[in-house]
């Protein structure tokens, strides 16, 4: 395009979209942020889409260490907290709450320095990362079947020429200790070969005191995280450039958060779970621009991935359950007599996961630009395969319950193209398509076996007009699609659902953005309209035989509807304060759906709310920065109440929680002591209604899992430049 226009973002989660210029010091300040997931890496402000970037400076001024810590500063981002980290996530209502079986399938892509880790989120330590951005709705033509909801993508920092050295440390409650360094700078006199490694050890023991073991950390988060990024610069004329980047993840967590009374803190498991994930990943990104027509990119990516998620399905210990009297039953189903109860079981699944991508892009360049100079052009090719076993074993009562083995490979094959029109005065078009097939393959030792193929496509068509010095409108329509898949191991009764269709998601969406006065309030706002075909939906039945065992599988439902918007803003008051939030709105509801409960009656859940869909999702930050060096930062962020599942009516209860920091800045070090949920507030992240309980005759009850309590801590930084 011709026109560049400066950003209009904030330093926290910002929507940024296109506006005419500003002063220049205004736009040296704003276009300092781009969105790295876009195909040429474009200022926000050249994307007409709702887009939420976080950067090093918020995480900074909110005491931020991890991914699970900015969630809810995003509006209408959600997360299901069935995994010691986020791990499954929802936008605007859509995307997975679980996955104890089955093939991957993500609704929200999650990317890592253009590592595919969707399904795998847990691995996103904060440390020397230079932004998290969230692209809302169907990113079709970039990414396809992975980002039918939208994206997650984590931005590390990048190697530099100068020197630059860097050391962390972080201690507090829950026996909280975490120490991390980074070092970049160039490795030959010319600066054409330049590295940056970064290396953190976190561990806490997980705010769970397990009352049975008398131990406290049964819930642990021992996380390990090392990058390296080495890019090259070869010749005099920076027409290549080559960025290899490598990642190492070692999570060893644990898993106990269950509990019969839902007191939520004190366990009593004797056999506590784990959540672990190794991650061993790279990506290869080679840029070259010399020709005077056309700039080639490739991009490699491997990723290798060993998952556990294991857990105490009685979520008790055999003295508990034998305190207890269970019912006797006669053959006609009548209770004869009580006698202690025995009651003991275990779910341990074990995942290999391999991934190997290939992208190539060949783009315009200003001499190639077609339709009268007006238009720049882009298309590509891209394939990828993921291979994945899944090892399956539970446990009831001492003996073998579902024992499974599986292996799964997908393949992926798409040619994707993008047009951005000039029109002049204001005006551009930007216009994507993308064709993906996907051909999969899965089979077990339950003796099912399927081979499906998809054929699908998606895009975008964006109008967008800045029509004053300050102030524009956007307009995108745009498709998204998730490829179909099977279900295995289902009783006679549900084999109806052995597979389900692709599923498409329509979304219409209008944007709003302003400055005013001087630059120093931003505002933004879209608003969003989404229709689901053939909505893929995860329903659940509790086995009556085997009362600890659920079949779990995946329908279509007919339709569902979601509208809502997005608003965030930003105020830079003076050099010394800013206040910054962000609000959500969402009515996600079903058209049209019914499922079979436990017992075979069907349940309508016509025009009811999505899972993990709340109406409100909101926060609200003060920052200020004292020209003597102190600085302080009160946050806060909430949400509506929400459904916990497809599958029941159980829901959470609406929440907020308060954060704070307050610190000294030196010249090159920095001390703060920090706290997290203030308020101590008791807030869900999942919950299950089901019964788990024999001596209440197994009677359905809701569980909940509990988010972290109140958290207090001392973090020192020192940074040599």
């Amino acid at each position: 395009m011709n026109i560049r226009f400066p950003i209009v973002c904030f330093s926290s989660a910002a929507l940024c979209f296109s506006m005419p210029a500003l002063h220049a010091e205004e736009l040296d300040a704003i276009e300092r942020i781009t969105v790295t997931s876009d195909y040429r890496q474009a200022p926000l402000s050249q994307l007409p889409s709702s887009v939420s970037v976080v950067d090093a400076q918020r995480f900074a001024d909110e005491a931020q260490q991890h991914f699970q810590q900015t969630l809810d500063g995003i509006a209408n981002l959600n997360w299901a907290g069935g995994s010691s980290r986020p791990r499954y996530f929802q936008i605007r209502g859509v995307g997975e709450q679980e996955e104890y079986q089955g093939a991957p399938n993500s609704s929200v892509g999650f990317i890592v320095d253009d590592i595919d880790l969707s399904g795998l989120g847990m691995t996103a330590s904060l440390f020397d990362v230079q932004q998290v951005e969230v692209l809302r709705g169907p990113q079709g033509t970039r990414f396809g079947a992975n980002a039918l909801a939208g994206l997650i993508y984590i931005k590390s920092k990048d190697p530099t020429a100068e020197r630059e050295y860097g050391l962390q440390t972080r201690v507090g409650q829950d026996n909280l200790g975490s120490i991390a360094g980074y070092a970049s700078g160039a490795l030959n006199t010319s600066e054409s070969l330049q590295y940056r490694v970064a290396v953190q050890q976190h561990n806490q023991d997980g705010f769970r005191n397990n009352r049975y073991l008398n131990k406290k950390d049964t819930n642990k988060r021992d996380e390990l995280t090392a990058r390296a990024k080495l890019r090259w610069l070869p010749g005099s004329e920076d027409n290549w450039q080559i960025d290899l980047t490598l990642l190492g993840a070692n999570f060893n967590n644990g898993y106990d958060v269950w509990t019969l009374d839902n007191n939520g803190f004190d366990t009593l498991t004797d056999k506590p779970g784990e959540d672990s994930q190794q991650t061993a990943a790279g990506s290869l990104k080679v840029r070259y621009s010399g020709f005077n027509a056309l700039e080639i990119v490739s991009l490699t990516s491997l990723a290798d991935s060993d998952h556990r998620h294991a857990y105490d399905g009685d979520w008790a210990n055999p003295d508990y359950w034998a305190s207890r009297q269970c019912p006797v039953y006669d053959a006609a189903g009548n209770v004869i007599a009580t006698e202690p109860c025995q009651y003991d079981y275990i779910w341990d699944k074990q995942a290999k996961r391999k991934t190997v991508s290939q992208e190539f892009r060949f783009s315009s360049t200003e001499a190639s630009k077609i339709f009268v100079d007006s238009t720049h052009w882009l298309f590509g090719l891209y394939g990828m395969q993921l291979d994945e076993n899944n090892d399956l074993y539970s446990e009831y009562n001492g003996f073998p319950d579902q024992v499974l083995y599986s292996e799964y490979k997908a393949t992926n094959l798409a040619a994707f193209g993008q047009l951005d029109t000039d029109f002049g005065g204001g005006l551009s078009l930007s216009t994507g398509l993308r064709f993906e097939r996907r051909k999969a393959e899965y089979q077990d030792t339950n003796n099912d076996a399927f081979d499906p193929t998809n054929n699908m496509w998606g895009g975008h068509l964006a109008l967008s007009l800045a029509f004053s010095e300050a102030h524009g409108v956007y307009g995108r329509a745009a498709r998204g699609y998730k490829a179909g898949g099977f279900n295995m191991g289902l009783p006679p009764n549900l084999s109806q659902f052995k597979t389900f269709d692709p599923e498409t998601l329509y979304n219409l969406e209008f944007g709003f953005k302003s400055v005013w006065g001087e630059g120093n309030l931003r505002t933004n706002i879209a608003i969003f309209g989404m229709d689901r075909r053939n909505q893929q939906v995860q329903a659940s039945q509790q086995d009556p035989d085997n009362p600890q065992r659920f079949v779990l599988y995946t329908a279509n439902a007919a339709s569902s509807k979601s509208e809502g918007f997005e608003f965030e803003f930003s105020n830079d008051f003076n050099t010394n304060w800013q206040l910054y939030g962000s609000l959500g709105w969402l009515k996600a509801k079903y058209g049209s759906y019914t499922y079979l409960d436990s017992s075979g009656n069907p349940v309508d859940l016509t025009g009811r709310d999505l899972a993990h869909a709340p109406r409100q999702t909101y926060s609200l930050g003060l920052n200020y920065k004292s020209d003597m060096g102190w600085f302080a930062n009160l946050n806060g962020s909430g949400k509506s109440a929400f459904f916990y599942s497809d599958s029941h009516n159980s829901r959470s209860k609406r929440y907020a929680i308060a954060n704070a920091q307050v610190g000294y800045q030196g010249d090159f070090w920095s001390v703060s002591l920090w706290g997290r949920n203030l308020g101590n507030t008791r807030y869900g992240t999942r919950g299950f209604y089901f019964g788990n309980e024999p001596d209440l005759g197994w009677v359905p009850k809701q569980y909940i899992r509990y988010g972290d309590p109140r958290h207090v801590g001392l973090s020192l930084s020192i940074d040599w430049l």
